[in-house]
This record gives C-alpha cells, sequence and structure tokens, in this order.
C-alpha cells in the first residue's frame, strides 16, 4: 500500500508487477468495504471491527456470537493470533463486542487498515470491555438433562466468579438433591454468556446467596 501514489499517473509503459499488486489490493480493500460479506451469527468465523478509526481482525468466542446485540470475541493481528502488534504482544483474552461495531466477515483486504499495517501497537482503550465469568446454578436430573436455575455475571475477576461458586455449593451442601424435587442443583464457574446477557443477575449489586434463595422461592413456592 506505501507504493500506491510514487507512480505518476501519466508515466508510459505498462504497470510493474509490484504496483500492479498494490492496485490490486487497493482496489480488493475498495471492494471489502463497499460490499462487505455479511457475517453470519453462530458460524465462529473471523470478523473484521472497528477500533476507533481502524479494523481488526477479531475471532469470536465458540457459541458465545449469536447475538443479536453483543457477542465476545479476541483481537487477533492480521498475520495471526501470537503475532505482535508493534513492539509488544497484549493478550487482551475475550471481549465484549456490541454487535453494530461488525463490518463483515474478515478478509486479507482489511489488513492495510489494522494497526498493524500502521506499525502500531493495539491502543490501551480498544473500545470493548472484558467478557469476564459468571457462575451458573445448574439443576439437573440423574440423567444429566436439567436447566439453569440461575446465571449471575459479569465477575470482572475470574477468581470471585470461582469464590461465588463455592459459597454457592457450600449453600447447597447437604441439600442439593432436596432444593427442586427431582433435581441436584449445583453451581460452577463458566463463562460469561454475552449474546444472552439479560438473562445474567448482577453478583455485584446483591449478594449471591440471596440471588440464589429468590432463584429457589420462585421454583418452589412456599
Amino acid at each position: 500500500m506505501k507504493r500506491l501514489f510514487r507512480r505518476c499517473g501519466h508515466a508510459p509503459g505498462a504497470l510493474s508487477p509490484e504496483d500492479q499488486a498494490a492496485v490490486d489490493q487497493f482496489r480488493a480493500l475498495l471492494a471489502a468495504l463497499r460490499d462487505p460479506e455479511r457475517w453470519t451469527p453462530g458460524h465462529c468465523q473471523d470478523l473484521a471491527v472497528r477500533v476507533g478509526p481502524f479494523v481488526e481482525r477479531a475471532h469470536p468466542r465458540p457459541g458465545d456470537d449469536h447475538g443479536p446485540d453483543i457477542i465476545a470475541v479476541a483481537l487477533q493481528h492480521p498475520g495471526g493470533s501470537y503475532t505482535p502488534y508493534g513492539a509488544r504482544y497484549r493478550k487482551l483474552g475475550w471481549l465484549r463486542c456490541e454487535t453494530d461495531k461488525i463490518l463483515g466477515a474478515w478478509k486479507p483486504a482489511y489488513e492495510p487498515l489494522t494497526h498493524a499495517a500502521a506499525d502500531l501497537d493495539l491502543p490501551d482503550d480498544v473500545g470493548m470491555a472484558p467478557a469476564n465469568y459468571g457462575v451458573h446454578v445448574e439443576a439437573r436430573r440423574s440423567d444429566g438433562t436439567g436447566y439453569t436455575l440461575l446465571r449471575l455475571g459479569p465477575y470482572f475477576q475470574t477468581w470471585l466468579a470461582g469464590h461465588d461458586a463455592d459459597r454457592l455449593n457450600t449453600e447447597l451442601a447437604g441439600k442439593a438433591a432436596t432444593v427442586v424435587p427431582g433435581f441436584t442443583v449445583t453451581a460452577k464457574a463458566a463463562p460469561f454468556d454475552v449474546s444472552d446477557h439479560e438473562s445474567y443477575d448482577d453478583p455485584y449489586e446483591t449478594d449471591a446467596a440471596v440471588l440464589l434463595a429468590a432463584a429457589i422461592a420462585r421454583e418452589v413456592p412456599a
């Protein structure tokens, strides 16, 4: 892309192979911007997402890319998952990506618009909050079937999710098989499903044990 404007438009002769490649790259970029390939929720395809004035490659978290408003993604260097941006490699982890930031499916034509192409690191603020973790309280029958009784999250530190899962299991100790008749109730830490974020209760607003008691009360009215 750096050679696009080195050649005068009136220069005689055919384009050199290097110049022709630059022209082809520029045309592919324009085509990708003009007619982006629509991304398909649930197909776990790499995406082109806006990060400020740049476009970056993003890999969605399997099973957490169905939207419709927010999905979980990990930003990737266009050259591969472990290629560094600029002078550093920053593993940001899973991020909450609003779907209106998605241009479409990732194409190599977008690469000139990335931070990497400008020899820049990713900014400290990429405009996406961490996807983090949650706690799922599951009610299961002996055959493994069942449903989710309660979802808590997002937790801003994964160890807190594990801590609350342990607390809830302590609350359930000795009575997990009788809380909901016919089911065994247990809590476990799990990835926060940002695509279904509205189904979660905020553990920072109300104590997890109180939320569990309320969920059980809804299932087994007094």
